[in-house]
């Protein structure tokens, strides 16, 4: 198995920025309970736009919880403050990591 860094990149809808990261805490633990979940990082950059990088076992891992986390979570305060539109999903096998 190939670790894997799962990056996505969005922007927030208009006003949905107060309290957004508390709102992640239902996405946190959502994601801590999938199969091959090892770590998040979420971070605003300078331009107003947000990063998400999970860390996986592997790519098949990440593609699995990707493919069900609208359905079991989408409702929720976090994912609904996100504009779809904006959304953009990579993923890079880890080279290198200390």
């Amino acid at each position: 198995m190939t670790e894997t860094l799962e990056i996505v990149t969005f922007r927030l809808k208009p006003d949905a920025a107060p309290g957004f990261v508390a709102q992640n805490g239902v996405v946190t633990d959502w994601l801590a309970h999938q199969p091959g979940f090892l770590s998040r990082h979420l971070g605003e950059r300078d331009d107003g736009s947000w990063v998400d990088v999970v860390r996986w076992q592997s790519l098949e891992q990440a593609q699995s919880a990707a493919q069900r986390i609208t359905a079991e979570i989408g409702d929720c305060q976090a994912m609904q403050a996100i504009e779809p539109a904006s959304v953009t999903m990579s993923h890079a096998a880890i080279a290198l990591s200390r």
